[in-house]
């Protein structure tokens, strides 16, 4: 059968592929610098990831060290092994470290995370840390449980669900802390669907609880997502699609994921930083594990907040140094014109829009956004070349 096609159909095939080719060096733009760039932030010395690399007069520095960074890096380079990749790092070995000094965790945020990368790298180190570290009593145990604090709670709850999927153990009360976790998480959403920041229990939740940065969106977004798939729950499926509608809703017109909402109105009093790690890393892990529980495609949204990041954005910067292996991390103003015009959005006395003409790029990359990017894109990746092989032979 002789097929014609007319010219528009051409055009919209040719800029289909155009857009598909783009999307592909992208991601392979992006992967090789942040495996290369974790490679540059390990402090074999101490055998952690650092806290941040600073760029100064006198060239690119090393500073610190972080736990935190170190268990997120791990859990990227681990989904890039899976995907047939090969870590500079060895992640065992560097999780046994994190393991020798447990007592160093001291939230229950760090304890959520720690979890979640032993599931996916050592399932069988579950049963010791839930004994060793008593987890059914974390949530009163530490002042971030007690507090409600979102982004913790998140983590907490991500944690205790990659646990119970790797371990396809529900028992011995992990269910029931999961649950306590969901009900708790599920209290700092608001009718608008936007999380705030903590539970207003206290005096600095009163003052600040109904505000939340962006990682109050996402973490919660991807924790709900696990935990309805764990434990097939509908109710956390659906807070976590109206979260993530919420933000796609209220996305930038160039893709900017914005730093503050109010969880009483929906709507954002905060626009500016704008960071890198939320449109490379936080914002596309999240919605990629919801559209893989829920069915629903949020890659307009994602690779619209991608494009941000290489020149897409306010000052037409590529925050990609490739001759470093590093992703600047914002694009700032004056920290006291941004919480000036948040409060007065917040009082209503202005939309929020308005302009800075002192924006600044923020010189400095922390290890955590590689190893976020690493865990949103590193199966895609792959998933592309897989279904480019596959046309290629069909």
């Amino acid at each position: 059968m002789n097929i014609t096609y007319s010219r528009e159909m051409i055009t919209v095939q040719s800029n289909i592929l155009t857009h598909e080719s783009e999307r592909e060096v992208m991601l392979k733009r992006i992967i090789d610098l942040a495996v290369k760039g974790l490679a540059n932030m390990f402090d074999e010395e101490k055998r952690l990831f650092c806290y941040r690399m600073r760029q100064t007069s006198d060239g690119i520095v090393r500073e610190g060290v972080s736990r935190r960074y170190t268990i997120i890096s791990l859990i990227g380079l681990h989904r890039y092994e899976a995907q047939g990749g090969q870590s500079p790092i060895d992640i065992q070995a560097t999780l046994a470290v994190l393991l020798e000094d447990t007592e160093q965790i001291d939230n229950i945020g760090d304890l959520g995370l720690l979890l979640w990368l032993c599931a996916l790298v050592s399932p069988k180190q579950l049963n010791k840390i839930f004994h060793n570290l008593d987890i059914k009593r974390s949530l009163e145990k530490y002042s971030d449980g007690r507090q409600g604090k979102t982004t913790e709670l998140a983590w907490f709850l991500a944690g205790l669900s990659h646990s119970a999927l790797a371990s396809n153990q529900k028992a011995n009360g992990q269910e029931d802390l999961s649950m306590q976790a969901f009900s708790m998480l599920k209290r700092n959403f608001g009718a608008k669907g936007i999380f705030g920041h903590m539970n207003k229990s206290s005096l600095a939740g009163i003052l600040r609880g109904r505000i939340g940065c962006f990682a109050d969106q996402v973490y919660p977004i991807y924790a709900l997502s696990m935990f309805a798939k764990a434990y097939e729950n509908k109710e956390a499926l659906k807070i976590a699609n109206e979260c993530a509608e919420a933000i796609c809703r209220l996305q930038g017109d160039l893709g900017q994921w914005w730093w503050h909402y109010d969880s009483l109105t929906g709507k954002v009093i905060g626009r500016c930083p704008v960071y890198s790690v939320h449109q490379d890393g936080m914002a596309p892990m999240a919605l990629f594990a919801l559209s893989e529980v829920s069915g629903l495609n949020f890659d307009t949204h994602i690779y619209k907040g991608l494009k941000w990041i290489t020149g897409n954005n306010e000052l037409g910067f590529d925050l990609i140094d490739t001759s470093q292996n590093v992703i600047w991390r914002s694009i700032y103003s004056k920290r006291y014109k941004m919480y000036y015009d948040e409060m007065l959005t917040l009082t209503g006395l202005t939309g929020n829009k308005r302009k800075h003409n002192d924006l600044r790029i923020l010189f400095e990359c922390r290890p955590y956004q590689l190893g976020w990017l690493l865990y949103a894109f590193a199966d895609k990746q792959m998933e592309r070349a897989i279904s480019k092989a596959e046309g290629l032979h069909a």
